[in-house]
């Protein structure tokens, strides 16, 4: 145990506090598994000479929905930044259990101008109202252009390796299999997220999903 651990553990007797600024005193951050679980923004861009890109982002959410609206964040000026700087277009595949591995294979960095659909032998399917490549047996497609790139400061105001990248939403695929009553039901897909650690996931099946009706006036 480091002096560290001694001194956040000596400061309550049912909660361990630490200043990130500090360090967390810990085998490895917990940050990441606090958030958690995470979807995994499985990014596919195109580059302005054509090259096809696909990448995993462990930092991804939707972010509004009027209009509907994603982000992700790039620790670095990465291929799928550069591609989307060119061309303001890339689309969000959805990660189910069955493109587990397809996914992990995309987390290869190779020299910029790869085709990365190729490399790691996944099936595309051109987008309707974007250049960019998806995923063809990915159970639901978001295509995106592009509407703000954010390079994060923090509160020092000191530049930040990260890029934001936000995208409104222009093109929805959704799996007709998943349709019930007029519901996208992604947990039958059996959707991959990122559950805290290296190499660390999480499953969502259908008997996942619960309903909690919303209190009056909310």
């Amino acid at each position: 145990m480091t002096e560290l651990t001694r001194a956040n553990e000596d400061t309550a007797t049912d909660r361990y506090f630490y200043d990130p600024a500090r360090g967390h005193g810990l085998k490895a951050d917990p940050f990441k598994a606090v958030v958690c679980p995470r979807p995994i923004g499985w990014i596919s861009t195109r580059a302005a000479n054509g090259a096809a890109n696909i990448a995993p982002y462990s930092f991804f959410n939707a972010v509004c929905d009027a209009p509907p609206a994603i982000a992700f964040a790039s620790d670095g000026w990465k291929d799928s930044v550069s591609n989307i700087v060119e061309t303001r277009e890339f689309a969000f595949n959805l990660v189910s259990h069955a493109l587990l591995h397809k996914m992990n294979e995309t987390a290869i960095r190779h020299p910029r101008g790869t085709d990365e659909f190729l490399a790691a032998a996944i099936e595309s399917a051109p987008c309707r109202k974007i250049s960019v490549p998806m995923v063809a047996k990915s159970p639901a497609v978001l295509e995106c252009k592009l509407l703000n790139i954010v390079e994060l400061c923090d509160i020092d105001g000191q530049k930040t390796e990260y890029k934001l990248v936000i995208g409104q939403v222009v093109g929805v695929h959704l799996s007709k299999s998943l349709l019930v009553d007029g519901l996208f039901r992604a947990e039958a897909a059996m959707p991959v997220m990122r559950a805290g650690y290296r190499g660390e996931y999480i499953q969502i099946s259908p008997d996942c999903r619960f309903t909690l009706e919303r209190p009056p006036g909310s």
